[in-house]
């Protein structure tokens, strides 16, 4: 037993520590250090409960996120995965700035390095990566990274993994754009500097994965990808690539997926293709490739998901397809299908994703789709008819169903609820009729639900319970009652415009604490517009147009900061345009993407535009592309009293409409500040004096009108003002003048060749003022006579008597 203490005592004393190596220890706290300086307050209690273990006292090993090595001699750091250490843990807008890295670069030991989802901005330390020869797996996904991307890293030569999807990164601009004036446009059409993947890539030679999807690459696909042997997965898509579609990719024989949608690649789909026979997904869709859907792609064995829609690609109706894949997705959108769905399709057994949308389809809902358990039915934009069968609705496995815009009809079955899987249930834009069935809210899980544009009439049911239920558009149907307010508090779209709803704006609605978009359209509100909307501070889109709204606009409708879209048009609105308008933020600073829940899935699905008057005409603004728009209308009111100067604050409006009101006074020179704005309707006021110079100010100003109010004066020339020629928007002024509309202003008169009116003025004082010596000599002349003044000289033969 001595011995056996002995031995023990001599291996403990002489064995070498395990610990990390302490240079890398500090690394990793001033690591540690600098990003908890850089993060909010009210993210930082996450933060350092991700990294609580990280402490000097403690071996680095042993912390969470750190991978080490297993030798039996020493621990040297070898992984960290360090992702979503920020993204996820705050709603503020973070960004850590790109030298957080630097201490890392110093851990020359690492293989595996996490960095994705963490709002870095800036370029990559491209030196730094000299250090990290031993790198095998890199993850930069997700982030703020821009410039182009190090050429160190091509010189990685263990990489195996790059994944920088989801940055702003671009390559090397080549002799391909042409000109400077080429790039010009380039960059102000697609709003970034992008270039091509660098051919470097090709150096990279044990690489296995390469994701580079959504960011800034541009040009064709680089042929040196042949030099990557290895290569299991290639995913370009969201990018900018254009040319052919490289026949070169067919040698690439150990591809399983292909993902290159969403550019604007172009030709025809290459014959190599069928040269790789490991692949299993080949995601093509939304470019411009043309020509037939080769039939061969059905025989590749190993084909799981096949992506072909959205392109110029036409589908041989005749061709007899006998498939020896097994697909479990596939998408067909837009691919020119008419008639009855394919019969080959209801072959494939595995589907559980199927995309048939934008097609000529006809006829009932198919028996054989009932019965497949088809997990996603997107069949939108075609032409069936008839109702859907209650069977559709056992199914466990249905989670999207999305028909809009066919021509469906029927009630809807009773047994709807029973398909308590669905998460998307769209319908929009059919014939179906009655009430919604109460069963409907039984579908626990659903996210959205779309019925818009159909004749449902009736009650809604009670959607409290649905707690996920975050996008839902009733609009456009028959509904009647007051306005339903039973929906979950998470419900961030409302939407119930154009029914037949009544009674008082609902205050319940202010319980919607996520709520971003309320539109409630051309119902019958009863009452003033409310105080309390003022109460839902995450409104982005308010739309209250045509419902009978009476009293004036509350001061706290500007509380609501987020706040881009306000349509209060068509009511019965008095009072002023309150002043703090001009601190509507989301009208002033450049908003972040609008929230869509199509974000959460991985294909597109079709939502109904916000329709408003945009540009003198009815107009649907995309759901997907909200952002863009900021829009205040509060035409066909009578507001009155003087246009507010503060209104020139909201910079970032694009829209602004107050006709049809009893605005008076002049107009404020800061409406010259909208620098954002390309519609301005100021038609049927009362407004008087010029029509301020600083509307030349406006570059992006397209649509203009002012006419039908008290103008003087001379219309502003110069920059876009110039190209206001037509006469009809400045129409039933009292005295407007200038080029466009062919009336002269009187400075700008050629003093050789005078007016009518001044010709009559001057004739008429010439001819004055000779009548007025004529008369003014002969009547002089009569009183000096009479005064004796004067004698006239007698005739020289007259003499005195």
């Amino acid at each position: 037993m001595a011995k056996l203490s002995l031995l023990l005592a001599f291996l403990i004393f002489f064995t070498p520590s395990l610990c990390c190596p302490e240079d890398q220890k500090q690394a990793l706290l001033q690591f540690k250090s600098s990003l908890i300086k850089t993060t909010s307050s009210s993210s930082l209690e996450s933060l350092l409960f991700e990294l609580e273990s990280w402490n000097s006292s403690s071996d680095c090993c042993n912390w969470d996120r750190v991978t080490c090595s297993t030798g039996l001699h020493s621990r040297v750091v070898i992984g960290l995965h360090l992702d979503s250490l920020v993204f996820m843990q705050s709603m503020e807008p973070i960004v850590v700035a790109s030298t957080i890295l630097t201490p890392l670069f110093r851990i020359r030991s690492l293989e595996l390095l996490d960095m994705s989802s963490n709002h870095i901005q800036g370029e990559l330390p491209g030196n730094s990566f000299t250090n990290l020869s031993k790198l095998v797996y890199l993850d930069l996904k997700n982030n703020l990274f821009d410039g182009s991307i190090p050429s160190q890293v091509f010189h990685l030569r263990y990489l195996q993994y790059l994944d920088i999807s989801s940055n702003s990164f671009h390559g090397i601009l080549s002799g391909e754009v042409g000109s400077l004036q080429n790039l010009r446009v380039l960059m102000l059409d697609a709003n970034f500097l992008g270039g091509n993947i660098p051919k470097e890539i090709g150096n990279m030679t044990k690489l296995q994965r390469l994701y580079l999807r959504s960011n800034n690459f541009f040009g064709e696909i680089p042929s040196s990808i042949l030099d990557l042997k290895n290569l299991e997965e290639l995913d370009l898509r969201d990018n900018f690539l254009s040319m052919e579609f490289p026949s070169f990719i067919g040698n690439l024989s150990n591809i399983t997926t292909l993902a290159l949608s969403n550019n604007k690649l172009t030709g025809k789909i290459p014959s190599s293709i069928q040269k790789l026979t490991k692949l299993e997904t080949l995601q093509l869709e939304n470019n411009f490739l043309s020509g037939e859907i080769p039939s061969w792609l059905f025989n590749i064995k190993g084909m799981k998901r096949l992506f072909l829609g959205g392109n110029y690609l036409t589908w041989n109706s005749n061709a007899k397809i006998v498939p020896k894949c097994k697909l479990s997705q596939l998408s067909m959108k837009s691919c020119g299908l008419s008639g009855e769905i394919p019969y080959w399709i209801s072959k494939q057994k595995t589907l559980e994703f199927l995309d048939l949308s934008k097609n000529k389809l006809e006829g009932l809902f198919p028996q054989w789709l009932v019965e497949m358990e088809v997990g996603s039915i997107i069949l939108s934009d075609n032409r069936f008819t008839g109702s859907l069968p209650p069977r559709l609705f056992r199914s466990r496995s249905l989670s999207v169903l999305s028909l809009s815009r066919n021509n469906f009809s029927g009630e809807l079955p009773n047994n709807i609820g029973d398909a308590s899987a669905i998460m998307i249930l769209m319908l929009a834009g059919n014939h179906f009729s009655g009430k919604v069935p109460q069963s409907i809210s039984n579908i626990y899980r659903l996210l959205l639900l779309d019925l818009s544009s159909n004749r449902f009439s009736g009650n809604l049911p009670d959607f409290s319970s649905n707690v996920l239920l975050g996008y839902i558009d009733f609009s456009s149907n028959e509904f009647y009652g007051e306005i339903p307010t039973k929906f979950s508090q998470e419900t961030r779209i409302l939407a119930l415009g154009q029914n037949k709803f009544t009674g008082s704006f609902p205050r319940n609605l202010t319980s919607m604490s996520q709520l971003e978009h309320l539109d409630i359209h051309d119902n019958k509100i009863q009452g003033e517009f409310p105080e309390f909307i003022s109460q839902i501070s995450t409104l982005q889109v308010l739309n209250l147009r045509n419902t009978t709204l009476q009293g004036s606009i509350p001061d706290g409708i500007s509380n609501l900061s987020s706040l881009r879209i306000l349509d209060l048009s068509n009511n019965h609105l008095v009072g002023n345009i309150p002043t703090k308008f001009g601190n509507l933020i989301g009208m002033i600073e450049t908003q972040e993407k609008f929230s869509s829940l199509s974000d959460i899935f991985s294909f597109s699905i079709e939502f109904n535009d916000l329709i408003v008057n945009w540009k003198k005409s009815k107009q649907g603004l995309s759901s997907h592309n909200l952002e863009l728009y900021s829009l205040l209308d509060l035409s066909m009111n009578q507001l009155s009293a003087e246009i507010p100067a503060s209104l020139g604050r909201l910079k970032g409006l694009k829209i602004l409409n107050i006709s049809h009101n009893i605005f008076f006074g002049k107009v404020p020179v800061t409406l010259g500040d909208l620098q954002s704005l390309e519609s301005l309707d100021l038609s049927y006021n009362k407004l008087s004096g010029i029509i301020p110079q600083s509307l030349v100010k406006l570059q992006q100003l397209s649509v203009l009108d002012v006419s039908n109010n008290e103008f003087t004066g001379k219309i502003p020339s110069g920059g876009q003002m110039d190209t206001m020629n037509d006469p009809n928007i400045f129409a039933n002024n009292s005295g407007l003048c200038g080029m466009q509309i062919q009336v002269p202003c009187s400075e700008e008169l050629s003093p050789t060749k005078p007016s009518k009116y001044e010709s009559k003025k001057k004739w008429f004082l010439l001819e004055g003022l000779g009548f007025g010596y004529s008369a003014g000599f002969f009547v002089t002349v009569g009183i000096l006579y009479l005064t004796g003044y004067f004698v006239p000289a007698l005739a020289p033969n007259c003499r005195n008597q």
